[in-house]
């Protein structure tokens, strides 16, 4: 997705996105600016999740976070709505975004952010070091950006990747807490234990009914 945004962004044309379970997916495309477009997949990814991270110290920010991945939702509902298995997945993601929406003043909403944009994030450092670093794949956006570029080869880029990759995660977390600064008791009432939890799931099923 963030390959197709960054090649929109520089006029390029789109001309398929494909969705891999094993290998993440394929964006294939025609024009546009190959030194934005390339690091695009991983850095965008790693924006993403920081930006999630920063939202999830918050709970208004949490409900707006997870609005924008309900357009991402139906964004990625348009390109596959062929795919049974994509509506099923897509299907329990937005239970689960309605369901902890309701649940105890909506904390739960933002560790469930906060747990999409962690996993964002660590994807993308594992997923530089096993296309770059690790070298176990034969061609990666790095091995292509590096013979663009000619000067460095592409476990040179894949560091270089990596550390901005870290400094977004690192971001989020940084901006999330000055942002969204809570003192030490008002982030103790937060705590929610089985009790809370349960009567939170009791209050929402009360008010769908």
């Amino acid at each position: 997705m963030s390959h197709a945004i960054a090649g929109l962004l520089t006029c390029a044309h789109i001309h398929s996105l494909e969705l891999d379970p094993d290998e993440g997916g394929a964006t294939r495309m025609s024009g546009g600016i190959p030194w934005i477009t390339l690091p695009a997949g991983y850095l965008g990814s790693s924006f993403i999740g920081a930006c999630l991270i920063a939202c999830g110290f918050d709970t208004n920010a949490s409900k707006v976070a997870s609005l924008c991945l309900a357009a991402f939702f139906l964004l990625t509902l348009w390109w596959a709505r062929r795919n049974v298995l994509t509506w099923v997945l897509i299907a329990g993601m937005s239970g689960l975004v309605i369901l902890f929406w309701f649940v105890a003043d909506s904390i739960v909403l933002r560790f469930f952010v906060l747990f999409i944009g962690v996993m964002s994030c660590l994807y993308v450092l594992w997923d530089v070091i096993d296309d770059t670093i690790a070298r176990k794949v034969n061609s990666s956006d790095a091995s292509a950006f590096a013979q663009i570029c000619g000067c460095c080869p592409s476990q040179v880029w894949g560091v270089i990747w990596l550390i901005v990759a870290f400094l977004f995660f690192a971001g989020g977390i940084i901006v999330g807490l000055v942002a969204f600064k809570v003192s030490l008791p008002e982030s103790s009432k937060n705590i929610i234990g089985p009790d809370t939890f349960l009567s939170g799931i009791h209050g929402a099923a009360e008010r769908c009914q």
